[in-house]
């Protein structure tokens, strides 16, 4: 059985990689959003199916970034009320 250290060393690099994660994250968040102004600003006022569609993705994608990135700092501020019991 792992002892509390090794435990606690554990959560910690999973902490790490959670963060990087994060990161991740909102690197992609702030890509998105560049390319949803690159598109309106390219194709402002076109009615076309697939600018709308790509548009709505763009905003999708973005929103589930956002829930995923609030989604980690839940789980991070579990684990850290966890480890601090430990």
């Amino acid at each position: 059985m792992a002892s509390v250290a090794e435990l606690k060393a554990a959560i910690d690099v999973a902490l790490q990689q959670i963060g990087d994660g994060q990161t991740a994250v909102q690197a992609a968040g702030e890509k998105l959003a560049e390319a949803q102004q690159t598109l309106a600003g390219a194709l402002e006022g076109s009615g076309h199916e697939t600018v709308e569609a790509a548009q709505a993705s763009l905003t999708q994608a973005a929103q589930e970034l956002e829930e995923c990135l609030a989604a980690t700092l839940v789980a991070v501020e579990q684990a850290q009320q966890y480890v601090s019991t430990l």
